[in-house]
């Protein structure tokens, strides 16, 4: 069933949408075949996006499925989206596949529920006021500035791994405040089996044997898990012995007092700061590498992001004020994430009997969102497999139905760290075009994504780095 052909179907805990709103309409799907012994669980495996794109395409908004032994619901519709992350938010929790990082995040506020995510949310949501992440902008340009001036004209480079180590250090420098050093080479390595380690089993989080379990893979997991807790333990502590709070990330959270005037024991700031560290690296710098695969792909694009960036900078490094004059970077970081959202999928568990759409949903039902699915539905974007960053030039963002377009998620659970995000990616982004021209090389290939927990890039994206003749300052 197409998207145009879609029966119009209006339910009592959606938005009522008006037959002129420009809303498109709700289509309650039927169930997608059941595949064999472990339903579409092998094929989820095989080519999650292009299973979760045909399930919207061919069946509607709310599809049921099985994965292995999971009664799972497919939602496609922004209106639906609403429903499970806000209105009826309260009956979800995250799923199985997410509460497997907790043996990684513990009860970080990525994972933790109910009144203690809420107090966690409460202490830590002053660290992430915009004035504030806007005065880390200076250590985001200066460490990407410091990392430019070991690249080499004409020299080819893993633009993913550069990337990851970029931005790495960027954490590492606002959540510690200091030079990481010797201690960043443990928290890349460690980072590495991590991923690797999650990559290899996230489609069969919910049948595989836990982590305990002394498997020669789980015991290399558990040992990066061990020495990363330590190195983050030891930090704490001497920040603790040195009385001084500092105006990093952790310092704020050191300060950070609930209504009852108690911060957060060393268990809450390791379980915070882990969560910081390793989920605040990797989105960014995955969004900025798919970026500079697209830009080098739309020439245009490129030289309109290239005039810009001279125009406002005038050759001098850009500062958290400049992304206000920056809208064209900010439209490309916009449309990457739309494209190629890093949070590819939501998955929510339902905690009691419920309803979506006004259609039963039982008890302990994982429930999956898809952002990759709504961010390219020709409902909500026009042409939108094309990478347009005009597109949002006109107050598109605007008009959107509400979770259309959730790049970091949406309702009381959205991304804490968005703001953080988005500013790094714009200065990181603005501070390179100035120097660089980033090409695709022959070595590279087609860049296929490649959804594990996070939207990465199957194979190294190696591309080749061109000189800027810019207008530079002295």
């Amino acid at each position: 069933m197409a998207y145009s052909d879609r029966a119009r179907v209006t339910t009592a805990t959606s938005r009522p949408v008006a037959a002129d709103s420009g809303v498109a309409p709700v289509s309650i799907g039927r169930e997608a075949p059941r595949g064999g012994v472990f339903g579409l669980l092998p094929e989820l495996s095989r080519d999650a996006l292009g299973l979760l794109t045909r399930c919207a395409r061919d069946y509607g908004d709310m599809v049921r499925v099985r994965l292995g032994l999971t009664r799972a619901v497919l939602v496609n519709h922004p209106d639906l989206v609403e429903e499970v992350l806000v209105t009826r938010n309260h009956d979800f929790r995250k799923h199985v596949g997410a509460r497997r990082l907790g043996s990684l995040l513990g009860n970080g506020l990525l994972l933790t529920e109910g009144d203690f995510w809420l107090r966690q949310r409460r202490l830590m949501q002053p660290a992430f006021h915009r004035q504030r992440i806007a005065a880390m902008g200076e250590t985001m340009v200066n460490t990407t500035l410091a990392a430019l001036d070991g690249w080499k004209a004409d020299e080819m480079r893993d633009v993913s791994q550069e990337m990851i180590e970029l931005t790495m250090q960027v954490v590492g420098r606002t959540l510690f405040g200091t030079e990481v050093g010797e201690d960043l080479s443990r928290i890349r390595a460690t980072n590495r089996v991590f991923v690797e380690h999650f990559r290899s089993r996230l489609f069969t989080m919910m049948i595989l044997l836990p982590d305990r379990f002394p498997s020669p893979g789980n015991r290399r997991y558990r040992r990066a898990v061990g020495d990363l807790e330590r190195l983050v333990y030891r930090i704490i502590g001497e920040r603790r012995a040195s009385g001084d709070d500092g105006n990093d990330l952790l310092g704020m959270l050191l300060a950070a007092r609930d209504e009852a005037g108690s911060g957060m024991t060393d268990r809450q700031l390791r379980d915070e700061v882990m969560t910081l560290l390793l989920a605040g690296h990797d989105t960014t710098a995955l969004a900025l590498m798919w970026a500079w695969v697209l830009l080098a792909q739309h020439p245009q694009a490129e030289a309109t992001l290239h005039a810009e960036v001279d125009a406002v900078l005038g050759g001098r490094p850009p500062t958290a004020a400049d992304t206000f004059q920056l809208s064209y970077v900010e439209h490309v970081v916009t449309e990457t994430l739309r494209l190629y959202p890093t949070a590819w999928v939501i998955g929510r568990e339902a905690v009691r009997d419920t309803e979506i759409g006004g259609q039963p949903v039982a008890k302990g039902s994982t429930i999956l969102i898809s952002p990759w699915v709504l961010h390219r539905d020709p409902r909500f974007f026009d042409q939108p497999e094309e990478f347009r960053p005009e597109r949002w030039a006109d107050g598109l963002v605007q008009r959107l139905p509400r979770g259309a377009y959730l790049p970091f998620g949406a309702g009381q659970r959205v991304c804490i760290g968005s703001a953080f995000a988005q500013l790094e990616a714009m200065l990181l982004l603005a501070t390179i075009a100035q120097r660089f021209k980033l090409e695709l090389t022959d070595r590279t290939g087609p860049v296929e994504p490649l959804p594990v927990v996070t939207l990465r890039a199957r194979h190294p994206v190696m591309m080749t780095l061109r000189t800027r003749r810019t207008n530079r300052s002295a």
